[in-house]
């Protein structure tokens, strides 16, 4: 197999203030950006003058896991919803697409298909549904539940739901491209039969090759052929002028970081698991199964295992980037990682996860992208004026979604 003459799919990943759990204490950061439309207006065109294939908004309908002194320490929780600040977006953007996180376990169907057909004809058919099942069991309690759904059962709920939606959309409609954040085996096997972008944290080069080759090699029972889906894992870079300054980056990030934030951040990634009993500088304990984000409880617990890290040094790798990849360097070295897990079939674009805003997307714009066009990687300029387009993918109406079997 080949890489000859294909290019990099790229996700501008915004969250409020940054990914890094910290990065609303960088002295450059815009700490109330969760909650201006003018910082996100700056973002997105930022974004666009970089040509970023898309906009990727998370979303959660509950608070975090942890008290409240933590959670407004740490700046994760989303402030606007993130239909509704597209919608803004697409008005004030021409071409980068917009992909919005929309849960399948909260929601009706006839709901998110108007909304997201709403979006579509606002943006000029640039929007993306990045279908979760709501890891987060906090969201339980606002939905009337006193239980969380379990694992296995948020996907069985989610097949329903992902048919429900596919038929309330406008049959002359162009769907919306589909996204699916996942690592686990249900994920694995729903986004064979329905994803287009498929968002996965993988840290280490070996594994997200062998994730590739798993996804995609259960494509073809479905019908679908490897091009279909983009396999697109999260990478946050540090970038510097030189590597030392990179590292000067990291290390005030890392400073940065309040012990009790950082537990309270590995906890919920932990699946939920109180870690305050005990000591930090002990090894992470046997932890119970989750029904929340299995895969990436999953995750931590190889990392943990692998290179014995204790609880302390576990939540600092957690702060930086919640278990994806993580890259600290100048331009060139950060260009040299996406060159190689793209050469190596470990992915066919990347989210990019600025550890702060708006410096660290502006560094990867400036510095990053220009790099990327010099090794022909990335496109100089928009060639298309949808997302699909973009991507490279068909134009799928819903007429052409594969039947859903019981």
């Amino acid at each position: 197999m080949s890489r000859a003459n294909q290019q990099l799919a790229l996700n501008a990943f915004l969250m409020p203030t940054g990914h890094h759990v910290a990065g609303w204490r960088h002295p450059q950061a815009r700490a109330d950006g969760g909650s201006s439309i003018d910082h996100y207006l700056a973002l997105a065109r930022k974004a666009e003058q970089g040509g970023f294939d898309a906009i990727f908004l998370s979303d959660t309908l509950a608070m975090l896991p942890g008290s409240s002194d933590e959670l407004s320490r740490m700046a994760r929780t989303e402030h606007f919803e993130p239909l509704t600040l597209l919608a803004a977006l697409a008005a004030n953007t021409r071409r980068i697409g917009l992909i919005a996180t929309v849960t399948t376990s909260y929601n009706r169907a006839a709901d998110v298909a108007a909304s997201f057909a709403s979006l579509q004809a606002i943006s000029g058919g640039r929007c993306g549904w990045n279908l979760v099942t709501s890891s987060n069991a906090r969201e339980a309690f606002n939905f009337g539940r006193e239980q969380h759904y379990s694992h296995a059962e948020r996907y069985r709920l989610a097949e329903d739901f992902h048919a429900q939606v596919t038929g309330f959309l406008p049959a002359q409609g162009i769907y919306p491209v589909q996204v699916l954040a996942g690592d686990s085996e249900a994920g694995r096997v729903f986004a064979a039969r329905h994803a287009e972008v498929l968002f996965t944290a993988q840290p280490t080069l070996d594994g997200a090759r062998a994730f590739y080759r798993d996804v995609k090699g259960r494509l073809a029972q479905h019908g679908r052929h490897a091009d279909s889906l983009k396999v697109m894992p999260g990478i946050l870079p540090v970038i510097g002028r030189s590597r030392a300054e990179a590292e000067d980056h990291h290390g005030l990030l890392q400073s940065l970081v309040q012990p009790q934030v950082g537990l309270s951040l590995l906890s919920d990634v932990a699946g939920g698991t109180d870690l305050s009993a005990y000591p930090l500088d002990g090894p992470l304990p046997v932890l119970p199964l989750t029904e929340s984000g299995r895969s990436r409880q999953q995750l931590l617990v190889t990392v943990a295992r692998a290179e014995n890290l204790s609880i302390r040094q576990l939540y600092q790798r957690i702060a930086m980037s919640r278990g994806h990849l993580a890259v600290v360097g100048t331009a060139i070295d950060i260009a040299d990682t996406l060159e190689h897990w793209f050469q190596q079939f470990a992915a066919d674009g990347f989210n990019v996860m600025p550890p702060w805003l708006p410096g660290g997307l502006d560094d990867f714009v400036d510095t990053v992208i220009p790099e990327l066009q010099r090794r022909g990687l990335y496109r100089r300029h928009y060639t298309g004026k949808t997302l699909r387009e973009h991507l490279g993918l068909e134009g799928c109406t819903t007429r052409q979604q594969e039947p859903v079997h019981a």
